[in-house]
């Protein structure tokens, strides 16, 4: 009775190769993966961020809570220059991940004071009326919630080629 010829070498180049993909740094996957979507989250809600208008009589310049997006203190938002795409990339590559259990996060923060306000809404001074919110945020992270599965996909068939590359 016969069973047939069997290869080893696919059986020994698939151990090698699971051994590479275990001996990979996957937590510095999912650090890289957490900076990539909070890259593409400041690319979405940054050019989203209501900028104020005023009159040049009042002296006051807007853009505080868009520069926000990328300053680390709500004085640099005020005193600084644009948010970019190229600053936001740096800030969001600069950003900490953290690891909790399982689950990685990272914080992506506007430092403005009025920040929540515009995004919810108000009371007016007085109390009298309401100033609807902008909801720019809300939007931004929805529009990344449809997109980050497929991120996340292309990520992980990278590592996967490069860990079962011939």
């Amino acid at each position: 009775m016969r069973w047939g010829n069997v290869d080893y070498k696919q059986l020994q180049q698939l151990r090698d190769n699971l051994q590479k993909l275990q001996d990979m740094d996957l937590d510095k996957f999912c650090e890289d993966v957490s900076k990539e979507l909070a890259a593409r989250l400041l690319a979405l809600v940054i050019p989203a961020t209501p900028v104020g208008q005023y009159p040049k009589a009042s002296g006051k310049k807007g853009g505080t809570l868009r520069r926000g997006w990328t300053a680390k203190t709500e004085e640099d938002a005020r005193n600084g220059s644009g948010s970019g795409a190229n600053k936001a990339v740096a800030y969001a590559n600069a950003l900490p991940v953290f690891k909790r259990g399982r689950t990685f996060y990272i914080e992506v923060i506007n430092p403005v004071h009025y920040a929540s306000y515009v995004e919810f809404g108000h009371r007016t001074p007085g109390g009298k009326g309401w100033v609807a919110g902008r909801y720019f945020l809300t939007i931004s992270e929805q529009k990344l919630e449809q997109v980050a599965p497929s991120v996340i996909e292309k990520k992980l068939e990278a590592l996967l080629r490069e860990a079962f590359k011939v």
